[in-house]
């Protein structure tokens, strides 16, 4: 058995909810259809409210549905980390959390797990990225980080920037989309993302986009809306295309990379920047060859 004590950060807050900061999503449901969880010695409910110094139970272990990690401990480079905040690279093609077809030991979740489980502050997650999106992750090492850096991602003082390539020559230099897109219940809610051109290449736009809010899919979604997806994209974007520009640049996954993160404001401020991953970097290698032989 496992338990949990609520922080005063966390009240006020559903059960299902709190848990799923903490957790997969698949192990928090498996929680409850399989009446694992309990709350103050009660049976639990994803309804129920919980409150500051609020006890939760966790029956079904964690650890059992794991199996053997096969990321390496350093695969996961750390770019900051403090007693608040923990920034890393995360690489394309490992999740965030598991799924149908990925085991927690194979995600960031995991990651934590194996190398925070013998301190006191574990790193909790704050936003997502895509399993095949790079580049940087922002994580909280308390509570009451976790709850202040969500608020600075709802006020916009938390900034994130992506580079992506995209289908086609978009025509503008600059723009926004902002069409809304389905949210965690299924609804439609308001997105925005803005981006600006960095560079046309020939049947390819690079550009740097930020989007304002966080969606899923949000970036490949507006894009694909917009008739320029992005590169490479398995779900929204050309499989024509993509087929062709794997066979040609060797890419192999979509191209969009978290490569700029602000948090704070003027006076007090944490700004990180990464280069382009290795396979971004060598498929636009490719590209600028290719608009020189072209010239």
């Amino acid at each position: 058995m496992r338990e949990i004590v609520v922080g005063p950060a966390e009240a006020a807050k559903k059960l299902a909810n709190f848990l799923k900061k903490q957790f997969p999503i698949g192990y928090v449901r498996k929680l409850f259809r399989k009446n694992g969880v309990r709350l103050n010695g009660r049976r639990g409910k994803p309804d129920d409210a919980i409150g500051a110094n609020d006890s939760i139970q966790l029956f079904i272990p964690f650890e059992a549905q794991n199996s053997k990690p096969t990321t390496p401990r350093g695969e996961i480079e750390i770019i900051f980390e403090d007693e608040t905040l923990l920034v890393i690279d995360k690489p394309a093609g490992l999740a965030v959390h598991e799924g149908k077809t990925v085991s927690h030991a194979n995600t960031v979740a995991g990651w934590i797990e194996r190398n925070y489980r013998d301190k006191a502050l574990r790193p909790l997650l704050v936003h997502r990225l895509d399993r095949d999106t790079s580049g940087l992750l922002l994580l909280a090492r308390n509570e009451n980080a976790q709850a202040e850096l969500e608020k600075q991602f709802e006020t916009g003082k938390l900034a994130k920037e992506y580079l992506a390539l995209v289908i086609g020559r978009l025509a503008a230099n600059a723009g926004k989309i902002e069409s809304p897109l389905p949210g965690r219940d299924g609804n439609l809610v308001p997105a925005l993302t803005r981006y600006k051109v960095i560079k046309r290449f020939r049947e390819t736009t690079l550009v740097r986009v930020n989007i304002e809010t966080g969606r899923l899919h949000q970036i490949r979604l507006h894009f694909a809306q917009l008739g320029h997806p992005v590169v490479m994209d398995d779900q929204h974007g050309d499989f024509t295309f993509n087929k062709k520009f794997r066979k040609e640049f060797g890419l192999k996954r979509q191209f969009l990379h978290a490569d700029k993160m602000a948090i704070g404001d003027a006076e007090k401020a944490h700004r990180w920047s990464i280069a382009p991953a290795p396979d971004l970097a060598q498929a636009l290698r490719r590209l600028e060859i290719n608009e020189s032989r072209a010239r």
